[in-house]
């Protein structure tokens, strides 16, 4: 039976670099998967007009391509969340949740250097509560290329997967998605490269007995 997948994504490509071929796979399997982007690039928040409108354009040709069933976007500022009340957060992706019904949900970890991911997973979490929320399944936190190994806490432990999904069939095309985002990747070593989506993919995979992999972090798991 097919399941309703929802990945949460602070800003367009953060779905991509962390939960990509995942994602791919969900669909080769049946699955109905939702993209959920929480932010928008905004003029007056210093983005050109002509980065907006590449910005839409990259969103919907990504969108096609996957395919996602269902695209909602928030729209709260990019960079910004921590000026946005959690409550005001937490109600718009409530209506998202409610009217989806997810099983499954992929979110950001929490430790990544940039606030804007902390801020989408505590949003994420309160709209988890099973008594509100009854038909979520798993909840799975990815990691997002130069975000979360830049996260360095030392009162964290940092990004610990317990989860690993085999995406050997499916890093090609990941790659080939997050090329649309062109104003987003870089020549190697930026972290949002080419080359570093397939190293951390050859490296996930090393520990878990595959040639790619994406991992995770498991958070709650029901099984009925």
């Amino acid at each position: 039976m097919s399941k309703q997948v929802v990945v949460i994504a602070p800003h367009p490509d953060d779905e991509t670099l962390g939960c990509g071929g995942t994602l791919l796979k969900h669909v080769n399997s049946g699955d109905r998967i939702h993209w959920v982007i929480f932010t928008k690039a905004r003029v007056e928040d210093g983005f050109s007009p002509r980065l907006i409108d590449k910005r839409i354009e990259e969103i919907a040709q990504v969108a096609a391509v996957y395919p996602f069933s269902s695209v909602h976007k928030l729209d709260f500022p990019a960079a910004k969340l921590d000026t946005v009340a959690l409550g005001e957060m937490v109600q718009q992706l409530s209506t998202v949740f409610k009217q989806l019904q997810p099983e499954i949900v992929y979110l950001p970890y929490p430790g990544d250097v940039h606030s804007d991911h902390k801020m989408v997973f505590d949003a994420t979490i309160a709209c988890t509560k099973w008594f509100r929320y009854p038909g979520i399944e798993r909840i799975l936190v990815y990691e997002t290329l130069s975000e979360t190994e830049f996260g360095i806490n030392p009162d964290l432990n940092g990004f610990r997967p317990n989860v690993f999904m085999d995406i050997s069939a499916f890093l090609e095309q990941k790659i080939q998605i997050m090329s649309m985002f062109e104003s987003e990747i870089g020549e190697f070593p930026f972290p949002r490269s080419e080359q570093s989506i397939k190293s951390l993919a050859a490296f996930r995979g090393s520990a878990s007995g595959c040639e790619a992999a994406e991992a995770f972090m498991l958070l709650r798991e029901v099984i009925r």
